[in-house]
């Protein structure tokens, strides 16, 4: 059986692909990243916001254009939120739903009663992690949130909270590096919920991970700013522990927060952020900011712009509110117009570009190691793209005789390249320093 897997959305959905992927492999069948020579396509949906809704169902519109014959799986938020509207309009041949998640190549191959491969076509498949052109791994920790941010549709559609004992992820990175993964990230809806059950906390986890792990480096995926324990910044002692967090603050305004029954307060978010800079060597953050949250003032968005800008992020993940049906802000009054969004949304990009390259042109001249993760978009083949420890994005020029790909290169870092989102990185003899 060829099986084609698509993903949308966060993180987590990326995680829980590739864990697919290996299980079907072991059952023999081959992962493939055609959907047209496909038997069976999987498709793991999104519902953050209206349109991660409207492009899910694009995507399932084009996976069954695109190969009619092939049987097509659904899960994922929006398969939870709307599974039976979805199944009735999207033709689809099996749903499911996120509690179900962890078994659903079980449930698949009992549906459809899939045969395994021979030993022989086995032993051709690629390893789905690089059949996708990813180099780095995510891995699943942790599933659900029991916070209920005014805003937030995920918490319905994934459930209680629920973390994966120490010792399995343990056991799936080691899996992972012996498989040339060079990297990964650790993920969760709620991952500062870690070990809420009995399991520890997520500063016991990252210890076990690195002290029963040989992966070179690992990430932490989005993690809410109220989370962190007071032991937290000792961990990045260890260097594999990479200095970049993406912190979701959300709102720059403290009554936004509040109508967003957020946990954390712009002076909170910023002791934290000064923390993490005086304790970790190269800290970069990231964040999310929600545009147009309902009842946002002029004075409230002033407010975001100064205080975001007072941070220095160096990417902004920027999201339109959209209301989402059975969230408390979609019944807040006076919901702010597309065209307020709209130009709020402008004003916060050309300021996020703006911090990006103060922040990049302050790394210009150091040297530090990138994981280069392939070619960079149509580019020539001599040039390469990859990432920093803190997550600084840099294009690199290698002769096109040799293939970095997954390969950790030391780069000094020369300029800030003139698309502006990007260092370019030369490579340099071991002998200079930084």
């Amino acid at each position: 059986m060829r099986v084609n897997l698509q993903a949308l959305g966060c993180r987590l959905n990326e995680a829980e692909l590739q864990t697919w992927a290996r299980q079907l492999q072991g059952q023999g069948h081959l992962v493939t990243a055609d959907p047209e020579a496909a038997d069976l396509v999987v498709v793991n949906t999104c519902a953050v916001t209206a349109e991660a809704v409207r492009k899910s169902r694009k995507l399932l519109r084009r996976a069954r254009r695109a190969n009619p014959g092939a049987r097509l799986v659904v899960s994922g938020c929006l398969a939870s939120l709307e599974g039976n509207a979805l199944a009735r309009a999207q033709d689809i041949d099996l749903l499911v739903l996120n509690r179900d998640k962890d078994r659903l190549v079980t449930i698949t191959t009992q549906a459809f009663d899939l045969d395994a491969m021979t030993q022989g076509t086995l032993e051709q498949a690629t390893d789905p992690l690089f059949v996708r052109g990813r180099q780095r791994a995510f891995v699943k920790v942790q599933d659900g949130c029991r916070h209920r941010c005014t805003f937030c549709i995920v918490t319905l559609a994934r459930g209680e909270e629920r973390s994966r004992p120490i010792a399995e992820v343990v056991e799936e990175i080691n899996r992972l590096g012996t498989e040339g993964v060079k990297e990964v990230v650790l993920t969760g809806v709620h991952l500062g919920g870690y070990g809420n059950e009995g399991r520890g906390d997520l500063s016991t986890l990252i210890r076990a991970v690195l002290a029963g792990t040989d992966m070179p480096r690992i990430r932490m995926g989005s993690l809410e700013p109220w989370d962190l324990s007071a032991g937290f910044w000792e961990l990045f002692a260890d260097r594999r522990l990479m200095s970049h967090l993406h912190l979701p603050l959300q709102s720059g305004s403290d009554s936004v927060l509040r109508r967003m029954a957020r946990r954390c307060r712009t002076r909170d978010f910023a002791r934290l952020t000064e923390t993490a800079r005086k304790r970790v060597a190269d800290f970069n953050l990231t964040t999310d900011i929600i545009v147009g949250f309902p009842g946002e003032t002029q004075a409230e968005w002033q407010q975001t712009l100064s205080f975001v800008e007072s941070l220095g992020c160096s990417h902004l993940h920027i999201f339109a509110y959209s209301p989402r049906a059975g969230t408390k802000a979609a019944t807040m009054p006076g919901q702010v117009g597309d065209r307020i969004k709209k130009d709020r949304s402008r004003q916060l990009h050309a300021l996020g570009r703006r911090m990006k390259r103060e922040i990049l042109e302050h790394f210009v001249g150091r040297r530090l190691p990138v994981l280069v993760e392939g070619h960079y978009g149509d580019s020539p083949e001599s040039e390469w793209f990859g990432y920093t420890p803190n997550y600084l994005p840099v294009r690199v020029g290698i002769d096109a005789a040799e293939d970095p790909t997954n390969r950790i290169l030391d780069l000094r870092l020369t300029a800030v390249h003139e698309d502006g989102e990007h260092l370019v990185g030369k490579r340099t003899p071991f002998d200079i320093t930084a």
